[in-house]
């Protein structure tokens, strides 16, 4: 199997949440499969840019389409609020192309400017979920699983832009998706249902709305805690920020301890494949990960 992607490692992965870029490179360098970083892209703006101008959001980040298209690849993010926001400007764009050539010669204009390659609508925009799922498969990465997670109950928080930021979503149901949870049982884990999976973690809320925010963030800690989770799995640094990192605000604020591990979808792979919790930096959160993959033997 040949798999290789232009990789969009985006802002927060490269920062607060640097063990999401660890251990994404540490799972796709063990599964063959190829990444190419784009070094040069830039921030997606985290759906921020339109707020002053849609034309800004769809310029910045068909330049960076563009930049997998120059390579000839598909884009891979491991960010659900990354891939919100570039796959629906791919989606709007290549549903612009027809219609209003012009828009689209308007935003080349501004990338040629740059001497960045034009944006061409030629290429898809993939969250590693469902390369992992869809492109490697899932009975692939059953033969891969070296540890397996038996009786970890794991319970999946998708975020928002993952399952509603694209009128298309040929992955999963953006209602009821199951992507996650089919690939835990092949992992070994089972999968926790609780209500809040589906729903916004409260981070947009977080700089101006701090309380009401963590009460967000609270609610689905909670729930998952009372469904039996050993631990929460995402898909979004910048869930995982709100839900992990801000955690014992969030305690605070719903006056009762949670104690909730959350780790990053990749690190739970890596766990299945044998990786190390260093390798996958697992001792890097706000709210210890140990009983996790003490859990599991290590």
């Amino acid at each position: 199997m040949s798999l290789k992607y232009a990789y969009f490692p985006g802002c927060v992965a490269q920062g607060a949440c640097d063990e999401l870029y660890q251990s994404t490179g540490a799972i796709t360098e063990h599964l063959g499969i190829e990444l190419v970083e784009l070094k040069s892209a830039a921030c997606c703006g985290s759906g921020t840019f339109k707020e002053d101008s849609q034309l800004l959001e769809d310029t910045v980040n068909a330049r960076n389409i563009a930049l997998a298209e120059s390579l000839g690849l598909p884009l891979m993010t491991h960010c659900s609020t990354c891939q919100g926001v570039i796959g629906h400007v791919d989606e709007r764009l290549k549903e612009t192309q027809p219609t209003d050539p012009s828009y689209i010669e308007k935003i080349n204009g501004f990338l040629a400017e740059e001497g960045c390659s034009p944006y061409r609508g030629t290429t898809e925009v993939k969250h590693l979920l469902w390369i992992l799922v869809s492109d490697y498969g899932l009975d692939a990465l059953r033969d891969r699983v070296r540890k397996s997670l038996q009786g970890l109950h794991c319970a999946a928080f998708y975020g928002c832009y993952l399952l509603r930021a694209q009128k298309h979503l040929p992955f999963d149901d953006p209602h009821n998706p199951q992507s996650m949870e089919n690939l835990f049982r092949v992992l070994g884990a089972t999968p926790v249902e609780y209500r809040g999976r589906t729903q916004c973690c409260g981070w947009p809320l977080s700089s101006y709305a701090p309380e009401t925010s963590f009460q967000m963030a609270g609610k689905h800690l909670q729930a998952a805690v009372a469904a039996g989770a050993d631990c929460m799995v995402t898909p979004c640094p910048l869930c995982h920020l709100n839900l992990d990192s801000r955690q014992p605000e969030v305690a605070a604020t719903m006056g009762a301890a949670i104690d909730l591990p959350v780790l990053h979808l990749p690190q739970l792979v890596g766990l299945a494949l044998g990786l190390s919790p260093k390798q996958l930096g697992l001792e890097r959160h706000m709210v210890s990960t140990q009983s996790v993959w003490r859990q599991l033997g290590w």
